[in-house]
């Protein structure tokens, strides 16, 4: 499901439900849990570039990478905006903005790679084309 509230720069935002099990002993959203988070985010991504992308997929995760600004607690409503900001020959870095309640409380980075037969292989030009036209400019 995408969120019916923009987040500016992000063209795909994700509600996220908090759940019980998110939670650390000091109740709040375990760190750990934030990668979940985006991993929601970049689905959600993928099925507007792909509608079977898990089908078709060629994506793999290379690296993530998050900066915690501010808890998450249950009752927080929680956004994940997501976009992509680098297309490389054969990889691509997505970025990604947690509000929890309205405030930043997390950003984060991930880079995917394409991979055809199990190795790294220069994205199609239809993937671009698409990523360019869920972006809505060039990159």
């Amino acid at each position: 499901m995408v969120s019916s509230f923009p987040v500016e720069g992000f063209p795909v935002v994700v509600p996220i439900q908090v759940r019980f099990r998110d939670l650390d002993a000091l109740g709040h959203v375990n760190n750990a849990v934030y990668l979940t988070y985006l991993e929601v985010a970049r689905a959600a991504y993928f099925s507007r570039l792909e509608p079977d992308w898990v089908g078709k997929g060629h994506f793999i995760l290379a690296r993530a990478e998050v900066d915690f600004l501010r808890p998450i607690l249950l009752q927080d409503p929680v956004e994940v905006g997501v976009r992509v900001v680098r297309l490389g020959r054969s990889s691509f870095d997505m970025e990604y903005l947690v509000l929890a309640a309205g405030e930043e409380a997390a950003r984060g980075k991930t880079v995917q790679v394409w991979l055809e037969g199990g190795r790294p292989t220069p994205l199609p030009q239809a993937v671009r084309a698409r990523i360019a036209a869920v972006e809505g400019r060039p990159l």
